[in-house]
């Protein structure tokens, strides 16, 4: 049996390689649009090509994975991921890139929400909160270290030296194919039947604000800040690829202080009272980034955002564990990561069409106003169902054995 330790570093390393996707990416993203000749709306297409298939297919990840194992969709993903991303390394043409970026994002999807899964299915509440915060914690710092290095190899090389390592995840999916479980449940209900119980626990009103607040969330760290600040570096202050990356890392300095601490922060203040303050935290973050012209200013707004960032995430991903019952938790938590796909989509899309029109000052304004939005989604939205309230399926045969 694998110990908790090594099993939780692969946890990490799954968690690693779902992000790195867009964050390796993002300094580079000025110098791949010159290369190919693509206007700065081509920015939002470049993120948006890997989010979008995340949409549909994390929760049908999810679902296979709660009927055929972990192990059995982990180390598939994986694989997918590394083959694409080191083809999008390769890529002759822009089409060719956002193709590859694609065929990544297929494999992406079951990545982050299974490395949360993976938790909630070998660790008990406490430790699981606890855990999910430091898995949280080292996404920041993935976060904070994945767009110097993107940066920086953009500038020692190219564009595709800083996306060279996508192809690290086939060697974690060899890892992954060594160190999991060859589980495979014994599924007691039918397809339909599951899609019937999943259903039900999504149709909750705690859980459907979960899913609302975890598009618009995704909308904002993607669209606003991933899409929208490097342009706005390049166009308002002239930064080159690696200040870029040192801009876009600044967050994870708060975010991961907080990520560390979240278990403490959650002993002395509610999931609503805590979402309501990160969603505070992003719109003012954004509104001193798009107010002014000052350096100072915007490295204080990046720090702000980072508040909320660090503790907004891993506090989604627990509460979609929580209301989940175990038999549907996979694919209830794959649905909430569909719902990040679709605005980690729509967002880089939506801001490089507004900004493609108005400026990125405009469009760093409008995420300060959807934050508070969202604020108000969480202050006002129905109160928490309990993990016990959660609708749960008898199973309608006795299992083989």
């Amino acid at each position: 049996m694998t110990d908790r330790r090594s099993l939780f570093v692969l946890i990490l390393a799954i968690t690693g390689t779902g992000i790195m996707g867009n964050t390796l990416l993002a300094p580079a993203i000025p110098d791949i649009l010159d290369e190919f000749g693509v206007a700065d709306s081509g920015a939002g297409l470049l993120i948006a090509a890997t989010s979008f298939p995340g949409i549909f297919m994390a929760p049908v990840m999810g679902i296979l994975a709660d009927r055929l194992g972990r192990r059995r969709v982990v180390v598939p993903c994986l694989a997918t991921f590394g083959v694409f991303g080191t083809a999008a390394a390769l890529a002759p043409s822009f089409a060719f890139l956002i193709a590859a970026r694609f065929g990544m994002g297929i494999g992406a999807a079951g990545l982050i929400n299974l490395a949360v899964v993976l938790i909630g299915d070998n660790w008990d509440p406490v430790d699981r909160t606890r855990l999910i915060g430091r898995n949280a914690a080292f996404l920041t710092v993935c976060l904070a270290l994945m767009p110097p290095i993107g940066g920086l190899l953009t500038d020692l090389g190219s564009w595709r030296l800083a996306l060279a390592p996508y192809s690290l995840a086939l060697v974690t999916a060899f890892v992954a194919w060594r160190m999991l479980p060859k589980d495979r449940p014994v599924s007691t209900v039918s397809v339909r039947e599951q899609l019937g119980g999943i259903g039900e626990v999504v149709r909750q009103p705690a859980v459907l604000v979960i899913l609302i607040g975890g598009a618009l969330s995704f909308v904002m760290i993607f669209g606003v800040f991933l899409s929208t600040l490097p342009i706005h570096l390049e166009n308002e202050f002239g930064y080159g690829a690696s200040m870029r990356g040192l801009f876009l890392a600044l967050p994870a300095i708060s975010s991961t202080l907080v990520a560390f601490n979240l278990q403490r922060v959650r002993e002395r203040m509610s999931a609503r009272v805590l979402l309501v303050a990160c969603s505070l935290a992003f719109a003012i973050g954004f509104a001193l980034i798009g107010a002014t012209e000052a350096v100072a200013l915007v490295v204080l707004g990046c720090l702000i955002y980072g508040v909320g960032e660090g503790a907004l995430i891993p506090t989604l991903q627990g509460q979609a564990v929580e209301l989940s019952p175990p038999e549907h938790r996979g694919a209830v938590v794959a649905v909430y990561v569909g719902a990040a796909r679709l605005g980690q989509t729509v967002g880089p899309l939506g801001a490089a069409a507004l900004f493609g029109v108005t400026s990125t000052f405009v469009a760093l304004e409008v995420g300060a106003i959807l934050a508070v939005g969202l604020a108000v989604l969480f202050a006002f939205g129905p109160p928490r169902t309990t993990p016990q309230d959660a609708p749960t399926l008898r199973p309608t045969r006795t299992p083989q054995r």
